[in-house]
């Protein structure tokens, strides 16, 4: 890169900042332009500096780093910011990102792989530490089956069953035999789960379920 890339470091211990500015300084391109020990002073130096990228320790006195962040996000226009920190903790990242950063690395990250993330987030990119790739996606995955779940939260489990077929494209007759019950008990059960899940019609509550991946909530006897 030829364009130089302004950094405001925030970490409330000197000699990690002291480390991470003379590792970054070895680059003709990176240039460290204000540092910070707490969150606060750390959204003052960005509003006075206005960097392009802002590498903060995301456990700080006071206003933590994902706060910091947050409202350096809100109030520096163009500043991208690095959260940095210690352990791979899932809640933190998904916090870390709500609260806007760019980039989010682990401190044993190796000098080559700071700058390079520094670099990447500097263009409009975002970074985010291979050890936390997988957990990421985890969580995302955790989160979508929970969004799910809730969607035949109201549901009996009776009722579940009966959505599962009518996805299926099964009649009301098709579903009493499949289930050993009376078509009528079918028509109140198909009822009642259009209610619930505020569908129009059949065809709704079909795409409803499919949507929600009904599959993955039935109980064991009712699946077919």
């Amino acid at each position: 890169m030829n364009t130089i890339v302004r950094i405001l470091i925030a970490d409330d211990h000197a000699v990690v900042r002291a480390g991470l500015k003379a590792l970054l300084e070895q680059h003709d391109h990176l240039q460290v332009v204000a540092e910070a020990s707490t969150g606060e002073e750390a959204i003052a130096r960005a509003q006075q500096f206005r960097p392009d990228v802002a590498v903060l320790d995301i456990r700080m006195p006071g206003i933590s780093g994902i706060e910091a962040c947050r409202q350096i996000n809100a109030r520096v226009e163009g500043c991208k910011v690095i959260m940095l920190t210690s352990y791979a903790e899932d809640e933190l990242l998904l916090s870390a990102i709500e609260a806007g950063a760019a980039g989010y690395v682990l401190k044993r990250i190796g000098s080559r792989e700071l700058v390079d993330a520094i670099e990447h987030v500097s263009r409009g990119e975002n970074m985010l530490d291979p050890a936390m790739t997988a957990s990421i996606f985890a969580e995302i995955r955790k989160a979508n089956k929970a969004q799910h779940a809730a969607a035949f939260a109201d549901l009996t489990p009776q009722e579940l069953a009966v959505l599962a077929l009518v996805a299926e494209g099964m009649t009301n007759r098709q579903i009493a035999v499949k289930l050993y019950l009376g078509e009528g008990t079918v028509r109140n059960y198909v009822s009642s789960v259009l209610s619930k899940i505020n569908a129009a019609n059949r065809a709704e509550a079909a795409a409803f379920a499919i949507k929600n991946n009904i599959q993955e909530f039935l109980p064991p006897s009712s699946e077919s």
